[in-house]
């Protein structure tokens, strides 16, 4: 698969800036989805994370995460939205930085109807930054959505 560029991600995302947090995506032959995003150094979750020393908090790092197992799905969400149920085993491990170029591997783990079980892993220059478990359901969307 070719990769998708941040207008293509928004096609099957509902997320706009500044919560869209994946900027390139695509699939590889085995079925993975991978993704990067850039931190910015003027992100609104590092500004008070903390002043003098900014760190991309853990939750923001797991939302990189979700963002990214949907590609593995993305024929299937037109016309449902995507609702994490749950986050296990997750793990931080080095800490991520404004100017730190994220890359986000996920694969599916398992499936059961339209409830999706993910495993990911957030590094950062080929160091492990993050990794867990990360569920999520593809529920219908009610008119107007």
């Amino acid at each position: 698969m070719e990769k998708l560029n941040k207008e293509d991600i928004m096609t099957f995302l509902p997320h706009r800036p500044p919560m869209l947090l994946i900027e390139e995506a695509w699939l590889d032959d085995e079925g993975k989805a991978h993704s990067t995003y850039r931190v910015k150094d003027n992100e609104y979750f590092t500004m008070g994370h903390f002043p003098g020393n900014p760190i991309v908090p853990g939750v923001i790092q797991c939302e990189i995460m979700a963002q990214s197992c949907a590609l593995m799905v993305k024929d299937e969400i037109p016309g449902n939205n995507t609702f994490y149920t749950g986050m296990d085993n997750i793990r931080f491990k080095n800490i991520v930085r404004p100017g730190d170029l994220c890359e986000v591997t996920c694969w599916l783990e398992n499936r059961r109807g339209m409830l999706f079980v993910c495993g990911a892993k957030l590094e950062v220059g080929g160091k492990l930054c993050s990794r867990g478990t990360l569920s999520f359901m593809l529920v219908p969307k009610k008119e107007g959505e």
